[in-house]
């Protein structure tokens, strides 16, 4: 009885919010923080991304740039939980801002919002697969030294890993709660496996720690402080998109209690988990120039280095293959239940279309079809640039973060005194100040940064196409 009761109590509160009950409470506690950390990814997408902040300020910005994201992102992810506790709902961003704006702006306010967060969702879905296809374009590498890989080679499998994700979020919904404990699972499998391996066959042959603590390196033709501020890009991507549980709140139990724990709970556990994991990869990765001019890849390279065998090398790469391949499952999930919940506050063209629920698969199929079609399109942008890859990660990163930013900024200009005092999850005045305020700071320095492209001179290979690609989004309502 109890459990019905819940039940009905968490179908109540939605429905006080202006929303009928829709999709199935399926998910518990530990599947859904499963699904919040393997979207984070944060030890494999950190060291899949190394290629972006080693040549960006090197061990210091891999290191130290990622405990201040860390701090940072932790600041937003306590001061969303807030909200997340106040109002569960899969709207998340865009429906706070609603809830908490003055009345003549909360239409545009949220309406912005949410095409914000749906398009870097979007970005995100595109950023594991393009991660998960770079590895195995690294393997190729590895075995055939005479291999030239082409850009269509790895849009190819971009394509392979999102048609995977389609199929099991479109015909296996009922087995995404176990996906997502596996996942999980899998991944603290991986990073004990790998961290052991590599140390006990790279031993006595060590980097110092003074190079892996305090080097730092610049190729990119910028001046040394912006060169470190950018590598924190990399930081960012493999922290971002702990609103997952928020797009995913209304398939929980309790989603007021369990939510923030589920929030501020993945970003620790990606914060702690990425930093020995780099820090491993450090010690153990040999000649850093060799990591960062290998043609298969920083973290591949390290293996190799560290383990003198290319099969051994191989094998440790399996563990971050399957983390992308869940990564990218877990975040088409997220981004569909994101596209889902827009659309059925008519944010979208197409609303009724984008917010039917499918009645025998129970889910909303049409969101995911516009979800992934937006995916493969984006992915073409691969096709035509050198630096795409760094445009869509910032696309993605830059994104998301603003989309953070929003509710929170609107709550400090209130005095923040917009949300109800019952709320579960409740940060005394001050800290809730400094944690806003850090969040939002942050969010405004990194969306200007992440902007600029990765290297000097600039040239039209190289430059962001992010500006481009948001206005696109927006020119489509």
């Amino acid at each position: 009885m109890p459990q019905h009761h819940d039940a009905d109590a968490d179908a109540a509160q939605l429905a006080a919010h202006g929303h009928k009950q829709e999709l199935e409470r399926s998910f518990s506690l530990l599947s859904m923080l499963g699904l919040a950390f393997a979207i984070l990814n944060s030890w494999t997408a950190l060291a899949a991304s190394l290629s972006v902040a080693l040549p960006s300020g090197g061990p210091t910005s891999v290191l130290w740039g990622l405990i201040t994201a860390g701090v940072c992102n932790l600041c937003l992810a306590v001061s969303l939980s807030e909200f997340l506790s106040a109002y569960p709902t899969a709207g998340g961003q865009y429906h706070w801002v609603a809830v908490i704006s003055w009345k003549k702006y909360v239409p545009i306010l949220s309406w912005i919002t949410g095409w914000i967060n749906v398009s870097g969702w979007i970005a995100l879905v595109a950023s594991g697969g393009l991660l998960g296809s770079q590895l195995i374009v690294g393997v190729i590498s590895l075995m055939h030294p005479n291999y030239e890989p082409q850009r269509w080679h790895q849009f190819l499998l971009y394509v392979a890993y999102n048609i995977i994700a389609f199929i099991v979020n479109a015909f296996m919904t009922s087995l995404l709660p176990l996906i997502t404990k596996s996942a999980f699972i899998w991944s603290i499998v991986g990073f004990v496996v790998i961290c052991i391996t590599v140390l006990a066959t790279a031993s006595p042959d060590y980097n110092d720690a003074s190079f892996v603590f305090t080097d730092f390196i610049n190729s990119t033709g910028w001046p040394d402080g912006v060169a470190w501020l950018l590598g924190l890009l990399q930081a960012g991507l493999g922290l971002t998109g702990f609103d997952a549980v928020a797009h995913m709140i209304e398939e929980i139990p309790n989603p007021g209690v369990q939510g923030p724990k589920i929030m501020i709970g993945c970003v620790l556990i990606g914060v702690f988990t990425g930093f020995i994991f780099l820090m491993v990869l450090l010690f153990v990765g040999g000649n850093v120039n060799d990591v960062i001019e290998s043609a298969a890849g920083p973290l591949l390279q390290t293996f190799y280095h560290a383990t003198g065998s290319k099969a051994g090398a191989i094998c440790l790469l399996i563990f971050p293959l399957v983390c992308l391949l869940f990564a990218t499952i877990s975040i088409a999930t997220t981004s569909t239940r994101m596209t889902y919940a827009f659309a059925r506050d008519h944010g979208l063209p197409f609303s009724r279309v984008f917010s039917r629920v499918h009645p025998k698969l129970a889910l909303p199929l049409n969101a995911l079809y516009l979800t992934m079609t937006c995916v493969f399109l984006f992915g073409l942008i691969f096709l035509g640039s050198s630096s795409a890859f760094n445009a869509i990660v910032s696309a993605s990163v830059v994104a998301l973060g603003v989309s953070y930013a929003i509710p929170v900024a609107v709550n400090c200009l209130r005095g923040r005194k917009c949300l109800p005092e019952t709320r579960a999850f409740k940060l005394s005045e001050p800290v809730g100040w400094v944690c806003n305020l850090v969040g939002i700071a942050y969010v405004m320095i990194t969306t200007v940064l992440f902007l600029f492209p990765p290297e000097l001179p600039v040239t039209g290979n190289n430059m962001s196409m992010f500006p481009s690609y948001l206005s696109s989004q927006f020119r489509q309502y």
